[in-house]
């Protein structure tokens, strides 16, 4: 909870607490422990609260909504938007046996680890930290923070899939062209320069769009380059 900057723990009728055992695996967040809520059902443990998601570990067939980790945090984060001194509840159930169907007919939402069929049961901290994990994202995305990998992230935001490889082999020689056109790269002496540029493009996995942009940009390159070339020969003339 605490790496991922979550602090409001309600522990409902838990067998035993304070505990030592936790206290000694918290790691420096003992805080959370310090400020944790005991209450003796979950009614009381969701008092007040507008939004709720509970984690069920397999299909019971129920009628209720599913959801993911991933589209589970997306709807707190609009519910957020619309209201942000809503309370919303993450409910766990137990290490051995999860939620009962009443505890999770209690729930709006109910969230489904998409884990191996063969092998999908979670332990209780790992099902939490994917959960917070996904709602961490989601709040970072939301409040325009940097995250990690940015040249994803980007491509992402244009909303165009990655250029294949034939798309980028045209473009490749399209930029050899151009830059023959304007005597940047002599082909007799290449020196490498498109080996090095393949590698610069490669790494940046360019999308159609951004391609198609650059070819654009080669186009009026030549264009401009032809234009001068004919201007030398009739001042030359």
């Amino acid at each position: 909870m605490k790496n991922m900057g979550l602090s409001r723990l309600v522990l409902v009728d838990p067998k035993e607490f304070p505990s030592p055992d936790a206290s000694a695996r918290a790691s420096g967040a003992d805080d959370i422990l310090q400020q944790a809520q005991v209450v003796a059902t979950l009614e009381q443990a969701l008092t007040g609260c507008n939004l709720v998601l509970g984690t069920s570990a397999r299909d019971r067939r129920l009628p209720w909504p599913l959801v993911n980790p991933r589209d589970g945090a997306a709807v707190v984060l609009q519910h957020l938007q619309v209201d942000d001194a809503a309370e919303v509840a993450l409910v766990f159930g137990r290490e051995h046996a999860g939620l009962t169907n009443d505890e999770l007919h209690q729930c709006h939402y109910h969230v489904h680890i998409p884990s191996c069929d063969e092998f999908s049961s979670l332990n209780l901290a790992a099902a939490v930290q994917v959960l917070v994990y996904e709602l961490r994202m989601a709040w970072l995305q939301a409040s325009e923070q940097p995250l990690c990998m940015e040249a994803v992230e980007r491509t992402g935001l244009l909303g165009s899939a990655p250029a294949t490889h034939d798309a980028m082999e045209l473009f490749y020689a399209h930029l050899q062209r151009t830059l023959i056109d304007i005597e940047f790269l002599d082909p007799e002496k290449p020196r490498h320069l498109m080996t090095r540029l393949r590698r610069l493009f490669g790494r940046n996995q360019l999308s159609k769009s951004e391609v198609n942009i650059l070819r654009g940009i080669l186009t009026e390159t030549q264009k401009a380059a032809r234009g001068e070339l004919q201007q030398r020969r009739s001042e030359h003339d």
